[in-house]
């Protein structure tokens, strides 16, 4: 027979009892039921595993290129000769190629599909870019075209021209016979183009100051589209938003440039003797050993080129092996240091190009951050493969292998914000960290922007800590992206949207993810296994192109964690999280105790009693009828209901005989149930965490998987059992999970805390720019006068 123990229900802290939902509101079997068919079908070309199966394959590009850039007329002319491997199962009997430049062709269909209007008051710049892609309408104002001009189209080996059809951003060549499974086939393409302002990806930035101009150039050659076993021929029209999509292959660059020119690009240089001058060789053997960058070519030197004039021509030779694409970097303004670090029994130079504008925040950082960069995602990923790595300065932010194109420059007096160097710092990380995503796990970006951008800010995340611990992360925080995910669903799209169709790119292809990771990192799954399942997609994924299935699957294979409710809310889904901490019910065992019962029970009527309105009626009621007359008094003005009684005594000593061992321990524990409601008002599931604070002043955390939510979605009540009084209960106190309303997360709630506002004295409200402390302390320091002596003193 069962012993039937009585609870009682000490404090309810709360409103009424939640209501319960109609049945068949509930989602739960939707969130935590498996992706199945949203995924696509597992075959042994991508298994079911997320790995790579045994009939995978993916297509190679080999280049042979030669360019020259015209300082003049900043204009780039170059011959290329592809070598196309086809290893997939179909033949090809024509093949599409890139042609990214055209994305500033007038009439292009980025121009075209802008939104625009006409204000009363504009100008005549803004009038003119009407209809110019958005990124670059300051580039596009007058006649000059900066599309390309596609002067030959040949087969390799016999010279015969190959007809050819440009669609757009898009070429397709028709080839005189089909490329077989197993055959190459080589044709040439010519082709030349004005190099357009820089725009956030690629172009050239003038210095009126000394007239000279640096070119950072990328997607300047036609380029082979991908054809893979999911799309067949991945020729999307480039928009400009959503990024590239590139077969791997073996690049031989030859660049001709001013003979004043410095040359970084992806690859090594292959004819550094004719190239550099003895001191720089020299400088550059000096770079292998040293433990801080080596000037190879220094400011000075930088600066006396500025104000000379080429006497010729200089031909620099890149190679790169296994890349997906190639750009480069060219001025006589660069300033040039190296350092050479060890990875993984690897050498890799890392380099950094910068005028004169970005010292001295690149001198003390950029190639610092690179082999930092280079050490970090290697941990988290894979080993970094390729022989050199540049960090070029320009205004912006853009990533190619081998060599990225990154923001952060002082003001023009030297000093700088915390804000630019961590900006500086930030920036150089994730260009360079996109080595690993995409540059070498080759996601399709056109499609799935989140690929790249989103896992890159995640490790870009992580990276930043293991710089400086208190690094300001702008992405991976969960509360940074609450102010996103507040918003109204009818605004925001899904992670898993295609790039060119996602409103608010930045929060919902970079931050989101990188902060979703986070949490399955660090609330969701562990770091261990998060990190093991990590680097496995990127070893299984290095050197091909994987999907969103592929990451999703292998993350789950390799940790043995059910994911799939995650990857539905946080990836398919828009919802947020808000959890709401309604209500908490206290009860704790009644262990029939008269001593306690009764003391307890006293304890309870004094507290009654002891009202305000009784102790008011003490000062008004000078003395009552009973105690002027003593006579008025009974038997029950002398009784106490609360004294333990031999009877009460003996009832208890049956009950206690009447358990077991256990039973008795248990009645005896003095233990606390509690029962926690929870509702899920934003609709996301997410694990329950939550913090209880004691009345002795420590506190401890209790937490509750996501699966809490599996078989009801909306509320979930859980019983919380401690030794000790809680006075305080907080839903997720570290901010772990992105709660979007923090104030429904305190039991008892707690008064809200008032937003600050400022009051100024007369006038108006004035905006100021940025404080810059440097500047301000050199200000000041300028200022004192000085000591006798002759010296100042700080």
């Amino acid at each position: 027979m069962r012993k039937q123990f009585i609870f009682y229900w000490l404090m309810l802290t709360g409103g009424g009892l939640l209501a319960q939902p109609p049945a068949g509101n509930y989602h739960a079997n939707d969130r935590f039921e498996q992706l199945g068919a949203t995924l696509p079908t597992p075959n042994t070309t991508r298994t079911a595993s997320g790995a790579p199966g045994k009939d995978f394959w993916q297509q190679r590009a080999d280049y042979d290129i030669k360019a020259e850039l015209d300082d003049e007329q900043r204009k780039i002319t170059g011959s290329e000769t592809i070598t196309y491997h086809n290893y997939s199962p179909d033949e090809l009997k024509y093949v599409w190629l890139q042609l990214d430049q055209n994305l500033f062709a007038k009439g292009s269909i980025n121009a075209l599909s802008q939104h625009n209007s006409i204000q009363p008051q504009m100008s005549s710049n803004a009038v003119r870019g009407l209809n110019a892609p958005s990124s670059v309408r300051s580039s596009i104002t007058g006649d000059k075209d900066y599309d390309f001009k596609i002067t030959s189209v040949k087969d390799a080996k016999t010279g015969k021209p190959l007809p050819y059809t440009i669609n757009n951003t898009m070429m397709r060549v028709e080839l005189p016979v089909g490329i077989k499974t197993g055959q190459s086939y080589a044709f040439s393409v010519d082709w030349n183009y004005f190099i357009n302002e820089y725009y956030g990806r690629a172009g050239y930035e003038f210095f009126p100051k000394d007239g000279n101009t640096n070119y950072f150039i990328a997607h300047w050659f036609p380029r082979m589209c991908v054809y893979d076993d999911v799309n067949g021929w991945q020729h999307k029209q480039f928009l400009g938003q959503g990024e590239f999509t590139l077969t791997f292959g073996n690049y031989k660059v030859a660049i001709t440039v001013p003979n004043d020119h410095i040359v970084g690009a992806t690859g090594e240089i292959q004819n550094m003797a004719q190239v550099l001058t003895p001191e720089q060789l020299k400088r550059m053997e000096k770079a292998k050993t040293a433990t801080r960058p080596v000037l190879i070519v220094s400011q000075e030197e930088a600066e006396k080129a500025e104000k000379g004039k080429p006497t010729g021509k200089k031909t620099w030779i890149f190679k790169a092996d296994n890349v997906r694409d190639f750009a480069f970097a060219s001025s006589r303004k660069f300033i040039w240091d190296a350092m050479q670090v060890e990875q993984a029994g690897k050498k890799v130079m890392c380099m950094s190009l910068y005028s004169k504008e970005g010292n001295p925040l690149w001198g003390q950082y950029s190639t610092m951050v690179i082999a930092h960069t280079i050490k970090s995602y290697s941990k988290f990923s894979i080993d970094y493969p390729y022989p050199v790595c540049y960090s070029c300065h320009v205004n912006g932010g853009m990533e190619y292998p081998m060599i990225s194109f990154n923001g952060g420059r002082p003001d023009p007096d030297g000093t700088y914000s915390e804000g630019t160097k961590f900006g500086m710092i930030g920036v150089i990380i994730h260009e360079v960290g996109h080595n690993f995503f995409p540059m070498i796990v080759n996601s399709d970006e056109r499609q799935w922007g989140w690929m790249d951008e989103g896992l890159n800010t995640f490790v870009q995340y992580l990276t930043e800590k293991e710089w400086d611990r208190d690094f300001p992360a702008r992405r991976g925080e969960p509360q940074d992206i609450v102010e996103y995910m507040k918003q109204d669903t009818k605004n925001l799209v899904p992670i898993m949207t295609s790039s060119d169709n996602i409103m608010m790119y930045g929060p919902n292809a970079y931050a989101k993810p990188a902060t979703a990771l986070n949490i399955l990192r660090e609330t969701v799954m562990g770091r261990e296994l998060f990190d093991y399942a990590f680097k496995e997609y990127s070893r299984r994924w290095a050197f091909k192109n994987p999907t969103p299935a592929d990451f999703f699957r292998t993350m789950e294979d390799a940790s043995g964690v059910d994911l799939d409710w995650f990857w539905k809310g946080w990836f398919y889904g828009v919802e947020p999280v808000d959890q709401d901490l309604v209500e908490v019910e206290w009860f704790a065992v009644d262990t029939q105790n008269p001593d306690l019962n009764k003391a307890e029970a006293k304890k309870q009527a004094d507290e009654k009693r002891n009202t305000v309105a009784r102790q008011r009626d003490k000062d008004y009621i000078k003395e009552s009828v009973v105690e002027k007359n003593p006579d008025m008094k009974d038997f029950y003005n002398t009784y106490d209901p609360y004294k333990v009684t031999d009877a009460d005594k003996k009832k208890y000593e049956a009950y206690l005989a009447s358990l077991s061992p256990d039973e008795r321990k248990l009645v005896e524990s003095g233990l606390n149930f509690y029962t926690l409601k929870v509702k899920n008002k934003g609709g996301l599931p997410m694990p329950v965490i939550v913090k209880m604070q004691f009345e002795d002043g420590t506190d401890s955390v209790a937490r509750f998987p996501a699966e809490i939510w599996r078989l009801n979605d909306q509320q979930v009540s859980k019983v919380v059992t401690t030794k000790k009084k809680v006075v305080q209960w907080t839903l997720d106190p570290y901010r772990e999970i992105a709660d979007i309303d923090e104030e429904s997360n305190h039991f008892p709630r707690q008064p809200a805390q008032p937003t600050r506002f400022q009051l100024f004295k007369g006038g108006g409200f004035q905006r100021g720019g940025g404080s810059n402390p440097m500047r301000e302390a050199q200000q000041n320091q300028q200022a004192r006068p000085a000591q006798q002596g002759g010296a100042n003193k700080n």
